[in-house]
């Protein structure tokens, strides 16, 4: 019986009389009637056992929960998405926080606490997807074939997210009926292969023609796109993605009463986060392009007021701050992927096919249908050319995930100099200049996985 439950009970069962109790026997009495061994039991109300679980509302929770997952690693956390961006160059560090200006500075240690979140979050929701899929197919057989799938999304989104801004040697681990199972180090080659294998498996369960179907049909196409270019198969990348609709998105929603658009909070609502401009040399110019895929605007100016952006500067109090207009409130929805992307992917495919006009005709069908953009010229050789590609990619998919990884790929695929693509020279605080760091080491944390070499990056290479 717990406590308090006792309490009320001695309460409304002894005699009083003016407030005094008057039969303190009665109360030994009361006491000797409860089994002592009750206060030992505690039912901890977080704690979720296998067994909690075995039923076909157990399963769709967890498959709820896995969602609610993602939504964490990625726009509802200080997740990858956010924090690859501050690596690169979509972001430029506003706080004084050692850990975040390390990412900024690029010379991450091993002890970094936001890599170290991002990642909890990430492996989270993968296990948590993971999990999820059995129980579905066990206690739910006749569940929608896009409810599996989407879990398959989410480890092929996350899987692919780590291989992009981790160095070699990333380890998924599980958890199986409440037990560990450690995994070992897996080359990034590997993880981007799991990641395919994940994609494949929801595509082949999504059948359907309902907006559910269509919805996660589209996200896993637009994921094996992705993962195709990472592993260097233009030609192959562009087919995954011919289906999905320029217009289509995959939405993260927000809401005060559950968990706010972080990218309005890190950058609008504490500063912590500068639109970047020119950062270190070889940054694009996100703050001050003009862009209407981007619109941004300088902290306490009157476009910024409007949004209750009243900062100026950034924690340096000399450094102008700006602000996104992206994202203005938190409970403003998230396009974690969009169909702009499949025809980013087209024509790349199409100039590493030698095909220049097919490429520049591709990108411009694509700006047609985004307001305020004027078509673009053909940039004069294959360098301009591809760096006039991967500017479209950085303002179309700003924030979503995506730049540093594609900076790896200029590096990967592209034979570019680290230090002609990445922020460079002196950093733009006291403190030194930018280091060489091109993706994040594995978390210390990671050592106290036992599989021999868990924990340790097998090389920092792109």
């Amino acid at each position: 019986m717990p406590v308090q439950t006792l309490l009320r009970a001695l309460r409304s069962r002894l005699p009083r009389i003016a407030g005094r109790t008057l039969a303190p026997a009665a109360a030994a009495l009361l006491l000797a009637a409860c089994d002592p061994g009750e206060f030992l039991v505690v039912t901890d109300p977080d704690l979720v056992n296998p067994a909690d679980v075995q039923s076909a509302a157990g399963a769709d929770a967890v498959r709820l929960g896995a969602l609610r997952r993602f939504n964490a690693a990625t726009s509802g956390g200080e997740s990858f998405l956010v924090l690859g961006g501050l690596f690169a160059d979509e972001w430029i560090n506003g706080d004084s926080f050692i850990a975040r200006q390390e990412i900024d500075q690029r010379v991450v240690t091993i002890e970094n606490s936001f890599v170290l979140g991002a990642a909890r979050d990430l492996h989270r929701a993968t296990v948590a997807a993971q999990q999820a899929i059995p129980l579905i197919q066990q206690y739910v057989p006749g569940a929608p074939g896009w409810q599996v799938a989407e879990m398959y999304l989410v480890q092929a989104y996350l899987e692919n997210l780590a291989a992009e801004v981790f160095c070699s040697g990333i380890v998924f681990s599980t958890v199986e009926n409440g037990t560990e199972r450690y995994g070992g180090p897996l080359t990034t080659a590997q993880v981007y292969a799991r990641a395919l294998a994940h994609a494949d498996s929801g595509l082949a369960l999504v059948s359907g023609a309902t907006a559910n179907d269509v919805r996660v049909r589209s996200a896993l196409q637009l994921v094996r796109g992705r993962i195709l270019l990472n592993q260097n198969q233009p030609a192959a990348a562009a087919q995954a993605v011919a289906a999905v609709p320029t217009t289509y998105q995959y939405l993260q929603y927000h809401a005060l009463t559950a968990s706010s658009n972080n990218f309005w909070n890190w950058s609008n609502n504490t500063a912590r986060y500068s639109v970047g401009n020119t950062e270190g040399q070889n940054g694009l110019n996100f703050a001050t392009a003009g862009d209407p895929r981007l619109p941004t605007c300088q902290g306490g100016d009157v476009t910024c007021r409007a949004i209750s952006v009243t900062r100026t500067n950034r924690d340096d109090l000399g450094t102008p701050f700006w602000a996104q207009r992206l994202w203005t409130g938190p409970e403003t929805s998230f396009a974690v992927l969009i169909g702009a992307e499949a025809r980013l992917i087209e024509a790349e495919a199409q100039l590493r096919a030698g095909n220049a006009s097919g490429a520049l005709t591709t990108l411009n069908a694509y700006r047609a249908t985004v307001a305020g953009l004027t078509p673009l010229t053909d940039a004069g050789s294959d360098a301009a050319r591809v760096s006039q590609l991967f500017r479209e990619r950085a303002f179309a998919l700003f924030g979503r995930g995506t730049r540093m990884g594609d900076m790896r790929r200029l590096v990967r695929q592209y034979s570019r100099p680290a230090n002609t693509v990445f922020p460079t020279g002196t950093w733009h605080k006291p403190g030194g200049s930018y280091g060489a760091d091109v993706n994040f080491p594995v978390p210390f944390a990671e050592q106290n996985n036992p599989t021999a070499g868990a924990g340790v990056c097998l090389d920092r290479n792109p």
